[in-house]
């Protein structure tokens, strides 16, 4: 492909090389570079890919992108956006696949994977699509997996999966879009027709510093779709709605273009009546809690912009499982108390968790949990004192502490925590937090492992090591009935 065709839609500033020369392959790691390929120099966080543009060029780099004029006999074209360069170019080589297919983003602080996977499973269910899905779990290629390693791949990746779910038939793209990826231009060049936003709560302020800011990136999304679904109970709707350059659906527990009246509340699930344009539809979905009417919601808003009608959506709905490590039942048989796992990670994911589960919980709410090393500390002594105030007990535990010391994290959290508010204790050890968690279990206890949801391991000191709660239930059951013969 020649370089001019490669640069399409980017802001160069100046070059020293012809544009048409020809470049056979396209890197921003330089352990990656091969002959005659094209270098694109990122400003990271961590290290500036400049610092290795004698690498590249030494493993046959025929040209280098870079924000930053280098200095010397060095092939270069200078832009304005290296990231936003990376996206273009990531576009131009896989033959901008995202337009040939329909593209839909889900933003917000939680919800995302939920939304994502129920939308998938309606569109095959109600248009018998095939659909291409990008999220925190996983990625898909209608049934196959990919395994990710974050919400949005870096935007040359992410047209490589645009492209590899185009050429197996994907018709539709349901992806997480994060502020991260808005911020970071992982998703730049690319035109949604439809974006949804579930919500906004503290998070990510280690990246973003204030909630203005955190909004404002997330916000982006809007000025880059043809229709918006925006959950209008959130306090953060309207700056949503502001940003948005196109007609925009709202939805609503209260009031809104969907929203939902008669809501019931079970542990087997929810069902409520939507109501839109004077028109009520059943709504049945058998995973419990209040967030998932929300996540119904926007998967209906969502599903009527695509042009699926809102009574074939919702019987699809009817037929959706639950998502993994979303509120998801642990097998306990022979106990007398169940256990829950869930992702909560957030001080509003945790409350959500835990005042649902108490909507049904006939006994006591035990809830264990942690928070995560090297993000946003000041979400930390929130958290304890949400899982303090909304459990009946609490276990304060380890979750991934990443390079921080377990302890020092434990202690940002009980600066959140009183004595008053109600009983817990701290049990380091992950592990050992759940184990005690089940030994004091009693009937109609129901015990939420919040956190690590979806995630096998636990990261410490940069090292991922194996922990699914999945399988330390089990194995604490084992040892119980070997215990008791």
């Amino acid at each position: 492909m020649k370089l001019k065709e490669l640069l399409q839609g980017v802001h160069i500033l100046e070059s020293n090389v012809s544009s048409e020369m020809n470049i056979e392959a396209v890197a921003y790691d330089s352990r990656k570079v091969t002959k005659d390929s094209l270098f694109v120099a990122i400003t990271g966080f961590a290290s500036d890919g400049n610092r290795f543009i004698p690498m590249a060029l030494e493993k046959g780099a025929a040209v280098v992108v870079t924000a930053k004029k280098p200095e010397g006999d060095i092939p270069y074209v200078l832009v304005e956006n290296d990231r936003y360069a990376l996206a273009m170019i990531g576009t131009n080589f896989y033959g901008h696949p995202a337009k040939a297919m329909t593209m839909i983003g889900v933003t917000g602080t939680n919800g995302k994977t939920s939304v994502t996977l129920l939308l998938k499973h309606v569109l095959e269910k109600t248009l018998g699509a095939k659909v291409g899905l990008i999220g925190t779990m996983e990625n898909l290629v209608g049934d196959e997996v990919i395994p990710t390693e974050r919400t949005t791949p870096e935007s040359f990746e992410l047209q490589g999966l645009f492209a590899r779910m185009r050429d197996a038939g994907c018709t539709h793209v349901v992806m997480e879009v994060s502020s991260h990826a808005l911020t970071l231009d992982r998703v730049g060049g690319v035109h949604f027709d439809v974006a949804a936003f579930t919500n906004l709560t503290e998070d990510h302020l280690d990246f973003h510093k204030t909630m203005d800011a955190y909004c404002d990136a997330k916000a982006e999304l809007f000025a880059r779709c043809d229709h918006a679904v925006i959950n209008a109970d959130d306090a953060y709707a309207e700056r949503m709605m502001e940003k948005a350059t196109c007609p925009v659906t709202t939805y609503s527990i209260h009031s809104g273009t969907l929203c939902a009246k008669n809501l019931e509340l079970h542990a087997e699930g929810i069902c409520f009546d939507t109501v839109s344009d004077e028109k009520s539809i059943a709504v049945r979905l058998g995973i419990p809690g209040k967030f998932t009417v929300y996540n119904a919601l926007c998967v209906l808003g969502i599903a009527k912009e695509l042009g699926v009608s809102l009574d074939s959506a919702s019987a699809a709905l009817a037929t959706a499982k639950g998502v993994k490590g979303r509120i998801e039942v642990v097998p306990t048989p022979t106990t007398p108390y169940s256990v829950l796992i869930d992702y909560a990670h957030t001080p509003d994911g945790l409350e959500n968790v835990l005042t649902s589960v108490k909507d049904f919980c006939k006994g006591r709410v035990i809830a264990v949990f942690g928070c995560g090393g090297d993000r946003d500390p000041i979400k930390r002594p929130i958290m304890g004192r949400i899982g303090v105030t909304e459990s009946d007990f609490a276990i304060i535990t380890s979750d991934n502490p990443r390079t921080e010391d377990p302890m020092a994290i434990i202690e940002d959290i009980l600066k959140g925590v009183s004595e008053d508010m109600g009983p817990y204790i701290v049990v380091p050890e992950r592990r050992n937090a759940i184990r005690y968690a089940m030994d004091i279990a009693e009937k109609d206890d129901i015990i939420v492992l919040a956190g690590k949801g979806h995630e096998t391991y636990q990261e410490i000191n940069g090292v991922k090591y194996h922990l699914d709660e999945r399988e330390e239930v089990a194995a604490h059951l084992q040892e119980l009935r070997n215990q008791n013969g």
